[in-house]
């Protein structure tokens, strides 16, 4: 009987040109470059806290199960996450007056300034991961995955 050869640099033929397989490998690849980056500049932070102060950038102030709900984050994760945020005055919590018991949560001028530090260290990382692309491509590349993504919903 034939010993079985693993060669790890090749990818078995039945998994080349299958979407899954390669979003798949697209996806390690792009979480590795995430989290080197942020390991690098995120003081700590990682990318959820990206999304965190992004969505409060842009949407406003949001109770905590609000921001878990638009951005995907578990709720006892947007908790830790917001607290970690917070200790570093870059959100401010506060009583909701209509609802004693939930919490609104606020970007502050320090988070709006670490989430423009933020926007540099994403693009670098964007750079680094379309470099195979051509701006063209790149802008074919996002219509096509955009699609997809909005096909879930």
């Amino acid at each position: 009987m034939p010993t079985p050869h693993h060669d790890t640099g090749r990818t078995p033929a039945r998994l080349e040109g299958r979407a899954t397989w390669l979003i798949s490998r697209a996806h390690t690849h792009v979480s590795g470059l995430l989290g080197a980056g942020f390991d690098a500049h995120g003081g700590g932070l990682r990318s959820y806290h990206y999304r965190l102060l992004a969505a409060l950038e842009e949407w406003g102030p949001a109770s905590q199960a609000e921001l878990g709900r638009r951005t995907g984050i578990d709720r006892s994760d947007v908790t830790a996450a917001l607290t970690k945020l917070e200790s570093r005055n870059l959100v401010e919590r506060s009583a909701d007056p209509a609802h004693k018991r939930r919490n609104i949560v606020t970007i502050t001028p320090a988070g709006v300034e670490r989430l423009l530090e933020f926007d540099k260290v994403i693009d670098g990382i964007q750079e680094e991961f379309l470099a195979p692309l051509t701006a063209a491509q790149r802008r074919q590349f996002i219509t096509l995955l955009s699609k997809l993504v909005d096909a879930q919903h």
